[in-house]
């Protein structure tokens, strides 16, 4: 019997569950646009685990959200999450943020593509297959009327980005999923029992979250 604990920060989406052998026990979360999860992230986790009638003793590992999203809100996840593997001496789960959001889509066949919000047109996306496998890595990408045109088959969008995009990608195999906003630690429950059953852990002391910092940096235009 294993318990984990689900962080999930990389968003607007403050969200953390308890999940015994990959199966959420538990999950609460809240979404704003002031991103309090300086405020909510640690009383959700006293609380989720209070009322799973556990104690931080049973817990088995600590997964996170690795990225891409939120600078500060990554920062937070990480944060917590290594002191909590620091002081109960367990292992690290680091889950792709993106592979999250897609798990959500509940699909049988086509290709789901993550996106979330950078700025201006430009999204972090990723695209799985309808049994969650990677199709393609990790990319942050401008959005143009060509983007995604080698996929011919029914394509599934989920994010923060239907508003910006939707006018763009406007294919006819394109669907905006728009009720999938943000990833949730439900839907990480899964995710992170399956790498602890393998093992696929990461060093408490050196990990750091993804956040394609280098494409977010910007070149101050030369003075005439």
């Amino acid at each position: 019997m294993s318990f984990i604990l689900n962080i999930e920060t990389a968003t607007k989406n403050c969200s953390v569950s308890i999940a015994k052998n990959g199966e959420t026990i538990l999950c609460k979360e809240i979404a704003e646009e002031g991103y309090s999860h300086a405020e909510k992230l640690h009383v959700f986790i006293e609380e989720v685990i209070a009322e799973s009638g556990i104690s931080v003793q049973d817990l088995n590992a600590v997964a996170v959200s690795q990225g891409p999203g939120s600078y500060t809100g990554l920062r937070i996840g990480v944060s917590a999450a290594k002191g909590l593997c620091y002081a109960l001496n367990i292992p690290l789960i680091a889950v792709d943020t993106l592979q999250t959001l897609a798990s959500k889509a509940a699909v049988s066949e086509g290709k789901i593509i993550p996106m979330l919000d950078a700025r201006r047109m430009e999204v972090y996306s990723e695209v799985f297959n309808a049994n969650l496998e990677v199709e393609r890595a990790i990319e942050a990408e401008i959005i143009t009327e060509d983007s995604f045109s080698e996929y011919t088959e029914k394509i599934y969008f989920v994010g923060d980005c239907a508003e910006k995009c939707k006018s763009v990608l406007n294919k006819d195999n394109f669907m905006f999923l728009e009720d999938i906003k943000f990833p949730s630690a439900n839907e990480m429950s899964k995710i992170s029992y399956d790498k602890y059953q393998k093992s696929d852990t990461v060093d408490v002391a050196y990990f750091e979250p993804y956040y394609l910092k280098d494409f977010m940096m910007t070149t101050p235009s030369k003075k005439q």
